[in-house]
């Protein structure tokens, strides 16, 4: 099951449709849905999270908290609004892009991919543009 949470005024357009979406993620890695939250939060809320579960007193776009088991796929995925439209314009993407790549990343984290290293890193964001294209997909 996914859901989808919000600690600011911003909602999805489409929950249904990003569910749908998020499933097929999943699904295309050979891995099962479990349960799925997302929560759209803004920098301050997350930051506080970073400080209190990571000990990281810095802004991220996004906190990943991995409960799969196997190949059950769960966990809590935290997201900065403010963080995705800053860096939607810092690289010159469309907000909505941009979401739906943060979204995809701690999906694809808890599917097994890192992204320490810089080979690590071009294989997640390769995988993220992967993922982004399924969203058009219709079922």
């Amino acid at each position: 099951m996914i859901s989808f949470n919000y600690e600011t005024s911003f909602e999805l357009d489409n929950e249904p449709q990003f569910e749908d979406w998020i499933n097929q993620v999943i699904e295309s890695e050979d891995k099962t849905v479990g349960e799925i939250n997302y929560v759209f939060c803004d920098d301050e809320y997350l930051l506080q999270k970073n400080i209190e579960f990571l000990d990281h007193d810095t802004l991220t776009d996004i906190i990943s908290f991995d409960y799969t088991l196997g190949n059950l796929i769960s966990g809590d995925i935290l997201i900065s609004v403010e963080r995705v439209r800053e860096n939607a314009v810092e690289y010159k993407a469309a907000f909505d892009e941009e979401l739906k790549r943060v979204m995809a990343h701690g999906v694809l984290h808890y599917c097994g991919y890192k992204d320490k290293s810089e080979e690590d890193s071009a294989l997640m964001r390769t995988k993220e543009e992967e993922k982004i294209k399924l969203f058009h997909v219709e079922r």
